[in-house]
């Protein structure tokens, strides 16, 4: 049987520590949470593999651990700070928010990934689970100090961007296939700056599809 102790550490030490990701805060909350709780029944021993894990057959997926973990350091999240994660699946990356010290809100529109998701975070206090459309945010909680989304946007997530704080941050993985970038936004009054952070592969959530191009 798999040491998930020992795998923990490994891939803290082999893929994020490599990885550039050198938050103290962050690596001790990867370190902490076993991913193994968060992944589908029976794919357990897959969990700290490099790689995006898929989340049963409605194609959403779960970040592999140095994606997640470099989007959640550029977050910059402190403790006590306010969090929305969007597309949560079953709260693996709630669970990191948390750990670090946010009062989360997991946002989620899959009614099964939802009660996975509730079942796993059983007795977390401080993450308030919500069902509803990714696309639309969580208003009635916001404004935010930073938001996470756990998928590909094609288009700009306005609506999670308004959600934000003035100083807020909202991490994501923005554009088409393998020209997509993990992109950081920060917001200024009621403006938005936007900066590329590094090359990244996620499946798209469909709520934030662009619109298809009419050929003639």
């Amino acid at each position: 049987m798999l040491d998930y102790a020992q795998a923990r550490r490994l891939m803290v030490d082999c893929q994020l520590r490599t990885f550039d990701v050198n938050d103290v805060p962050v690596l001790d909350a990867f370190e902490e949470i076993a991913r193994e709780r968060f992944v589908p029944p029976g794919r357990e021993d897959f969990a700290y593999i490099d790689q995006t894990l898929r989340l049963g057959p409605s194609g959403r997926a779960m970040p592999a651990p140095m994606l997640l973990a470099r989007m959640v350091q550029a977050l910059a999240i402190q403790p006590g700070e306010t969090a929305l994660d969007v597309a949560t699946g079953y709260g693996y990356a709630a669970a990191i928010l948390a750990q670090i010290g946010a009062e989360v809100v997991a946002l989620e529109s899959d009614a099964d990934l939802l009660a996975g998701a509730r079942e796993r975070l059983a007795g977390q206090g401080s993450i308030t689970l919500v069902e509803g459309p990714l696309d639309a945010g969580a208003a009635q909680s916001a404004p935010y100090d930073a938001i996470l989304v756990n998928g590909r946007v094609e288009t700009r997530p306005q609506a999670l961007l308004d959600q934000l704080k003035d100083g807020g941050r909202l991490v994501c993985v923005m554009g088409q296939d393998r020209a997509a970038k993990a992109t950081l936004f920060v917001r200024a009054g009621e403006a938005f700056g936007a900066r590329p952070l590094f090359d990244a592969a996620l499946p798209a959530l469909g709520a934030f599809a662009a619109e298809a191009d009419f050929a003639f």
